[in-house]
């Protein structure tokens, strides 16, 4: 089991128990056998380490959440790094954003603002100013911050300069004062300084804006999409 893994399966174990006890986790009922599942959660979907961007509900009601496409596309399952399996589907997906739908079976899952101590209380506006400071939790690296950066090759698509990546980070949230504003597509670590040179880790994510946009456009799963209230 990964170092990340036996965390992950550490605090599910922990907070099912507490769950179990009180029966509810934030106003929300708990089913027998759920497990708490937040944005910055590590997820396997179709066998690859990826990370859960948020979760909440869409306009029909249904219980979803969002990753990275690059995860995997419609049809994929969904399995909790360190935890249970099948808790969820792929149910559509855009490659040009790198954004994946998914709907859980909320008999399996409890949906938290918090997870891990890494809170989303909402959606926030873009990032403009460069060396804003931005905050993620990936499914392998864990929590961290650093500041954004700069525009990518498309309005939709902007960095960030963090203290690391790994795969398995894809999908991870982005927030900007404890608000979400863009999904993790992928990092790359390359030497920068003028003599000296020194690693300088970096990632590409997508404003959620964007996502959200897409997603509402299509009116489709995730159509609507609030998450969690904190």
């Amino acid at each position: 089991m990964r170092p990340r893994q036996q965390v992950v399966a550490t605090i599910a174990v922990t907070l099912a128990a507490i769950i179990a006890f009180t029966g509810r986790v934030s106003g929300i009922a708990m089913a027998d056998g759920a497990v708490p599942l937040g944005g910055g959660a590590g997820i396997i979907v179709n066998g690859t380490y990826c990370t859960l961007a948020t979760i909440g509900h869409d306009n029909s009601g249904a219980l979803v959440g969002l990753t990275a496409a690059t995860c995997g596309g419609p049809g994929s399952s969904v399995d909790i790094e360190g935890g249970p399996g099948g808790v969820g589907n792929v149910v559509a997906a855009n490659d040009d954003l790198d954004y994946a739908v998914i709907k859980f079976d909320p008999a399996k899952v409890v949906p938290t603002a918090s997870f891990a101590g890494f809170g989303i209380n909402g959606i926030g506006p873009d990032p403009s100013n460069f060396g804003q400071p931005v905050c993620t939790q990936g499914g392998a690296t864990g929590n961290g911050c650093g500041t954004f950066k700069f525009g990518g090759p498309k309005p939709s698509i902007v960095a960030a300069h963090m203290q690391s990546w790994q795969p398995g980070d894809d999908g991870a949230p982005i927030t900007v004062d404890g608000q979400l504003v863009g999904m993790t597509r992928n990092g790359y670590t390359g030497l920068v300084g003028a003599g000296v040179s020194l690693p300088s880790t970096h990632i590409t994510f997508t404003l959620f804006s964007a996502i959200l946009g897409d997603v509402n456009a299509k009116g489709g799963p995730g159509a609507g999409f609030s998450p969690i209230p904190a």
